[in-house]
This record gives structure tokens, sequence and C-alpha cells, in this order.
């Protein structure tokens, strides 16, 4: 079993080479196609009366003054040992701005995610046990609804609802007002409301994989044939149809984590949250190539280890299915 596991881990990671060239390479051609000029952009309004010859010291100093090819190469192999360059915008090591940030967009997703996928799980279940029911009708069309609603919308309104309204939990940020330290209770307090808009926005896709799995397999012969023997409806629906009824989640948890990743960048736009989206649009807005260079590698990998993590658990989870085919 682990033998095909690890040979597909080592053809995904081969294969992860030259997308991930790809993808920098593309970054540094829209960089070289920007009407933007990252030199004027570092220097602000000093630049408006900065000498020629002073532009072009900061421009060699900023390594934008040769061709792009040039320029993605000695990024690319200076990446490779560990050295991302310096932000323009945050004036910091590029390395040091996704250290400081990586680990609070982590938390947030990884709360997010849980959630989505308990919820989605439980009140799939629950909708495909009663198909046609009232509860079916409702979470089905409550989803439908989900899905065309974006997570900034939905941030808003969990801000108006719960920290406007209701006033029980505060409306952003990461420490209570007039407070620099975080302490794990305001963490959690903080936390929460993000974290529970994040998985809301996600929530829609796995109810209703499950809902469709969970009923496909509460149709099949097997599970017919478990409830002929006498076997109890919790027995069949826990140990045969959820079994049965989740394995297409597996697929489904890699192919969602690019729009977990925007859905994060969003909420954490709109809940000030200190991740990486703030570095994101601060990369955007201000030409910051090198950080946006880092943050898309960084995003690419994020969605290539969703794909392999889930076609790894399908494969495990599902004997017929050969790994070397993947």
């Amino acid at each position: 079993m682990w033998g095909p596991a690890a040979r597909l881990v080592g053809r995904r990671l081969l294969a992860a080479v030259p997308v991930l060239a790809a993808v920098t390479f593309g970054v540094f051609a829209v960089a070289a196609a920007s009407p933007f000029d990252p030199v004027q952009q570092y220097a602000g309004s000093a630049g408006l009366n900065a000498s020629q010859e002073t532009l072009e010291q900061l421009r060699a100093n900023l390594n934008v003054d040769g061709p792009f090819p040039q320029r993605w190469w000695d990024w690319l192999t200076s990446a490779v040992r560990g050295d991302f360059g310096d932000s323009t915008s945050l004036r910091q090591p590029v390395a040091q701005v996704i250290t400081e940030r990586l680990g609070w967009s982590v938390l947030l997703c990884a709360a997010g995610f849980a959630f989505a996928v308990l919820a989605g799980t439980v009140l799939g279940l629950a909708a495909a046990r009663r198909r046609g029911g009232l509860l079916d009708r409702t979470v089905t069309s409550l989803s439908y609804t989900l899905e065309a609603a974006p997570p900034f919308w939905l941030g808003l309104l969990g801000i108006w609802l719960f920290a406007l309204q209701l006033d029980v939990l505060p409306a952003g940020g990461l420490t209570d007002s007039g407070s620099d330290t975080v302490t794990a209770s305001a963490l959690l307090r903080h936390l929460a409301l993000p974290a529970l808009v994040l998985g809301v926005s996600q929530v829609p896709w796995f109810l209703l994989y499950v809902r469709q799995g969970v009923g496909d397999a509460l149709a099949e012969d097997a599970v017919r044939g478990a409830r002929a023997r006498g076997l109890s409806e919790r027995t069949v629906l826990l140990g045969h149809a959820l079994r049965s009824g989740l394995l297409p989640v597996l697929t489904l948890i890699g192919s969602r984590v690019p729009e977990l990743i925007t859905g994060a960048l969003l909420v954490e736009t709109v809940f000030s949250w200190p991740g990486i989206a703030s570095a994101t649009v601060e990369a955007a807005t201000a030409t910051d190539f090198p950080l946006l260079a880092a943050l898309t590698t960084l995003a690419t990998v994020a969605v290539l280890a969703g794909n392999l993590l889930s076609d790894l658990g399908y494969g495990l989870a599902d004997p017929r299915v050969a790994m070397e085919e993947m």
C-alpha cells in the first residue's frame, strides 16, 4: 500500500517542478509588461525629484534593470537557496514577511475548513437520510443560495449580526481594543467570526457532495442487504452508506483549496486579520513583484499539495483505485 503511495508522491513532486517554474516565470512576464515602474513606486514622492543617475542606481539595487528572463532566473536560483529577495513595499525580506503572517492564515484556513467539513458532513447526512423531506429541501436551497454569496458579503453580514447587533464577537483584528498582547482567549474570540464566515462559504460544496454520495449509497444493493439482515438504521447509515458516500468528498477536499485560499484572502481583508491577505494587497498595489512571486508560488504549492492529499486519501480509502494510474 505504502509503495504505490510513495511513488505517487515522487511523481507529483517531479511534476511540480516545471509547474512552479512556469508560474513564477509568468509572474515576472506580467511584471515586465506592467506599465508601473517599481522604482518609482519604491521611491515614492522622492523619486519625482531624483536624478536619473540615482534612479538607475536604485534600479540596479532592486535588480530590475535587466531583461525579465534574467531577473526571473536570478530570483529562481536564489529562491532555491531560501532567499526570496526583499519586499519593496514592506521594506523587509520576503521570507520574513511570509514567516510572520503565514501562521495566522493557516490557522484561519484550518479552522474554517474543519468547520466546513464537519458541518457539511452532518447536514448532508441528515438531508440524505430523508431525501425530499423538509430538512432536505431547506438545507439544499440554503446551500445553493450560499454558493452564490461572495465571502466578503458573508463577512460584512457576520459583522453586522454578531458584532453590531448582538455584540457577542469582535468585528476584526487579532487583539482586544487598547491591547497589543495576543492571549488565548482573545485569539479564540477574534478567530471565531472570520473562521465561521470562511467555513460557511465552503459548507455548501461538502453538504451537497455528502448528500448525493450518501443518497446514492443508500440505494445500493449492499445497503439494502444490510437492512434486510436486520441491522439497525444507525449502523446502515454510519457503517455502510456514510463510508461509501464520503469517498467523493476526499477528492473535493483538494479541489476546494484554490477557492479556500481566495476566500481566506477576502475574509482576512474584511476582518483585518494579520495574515497573508494584507501582504498580498500591499504587494499588488505597490507592484512589489518579489513578494507577489513568492506568494504566488506559495499558493501554487498549497493547491498542488491539496490535490496530492486528496488523491492519497482516496487511494488509501478505496483499494479499488490504482495509485499508479493517478
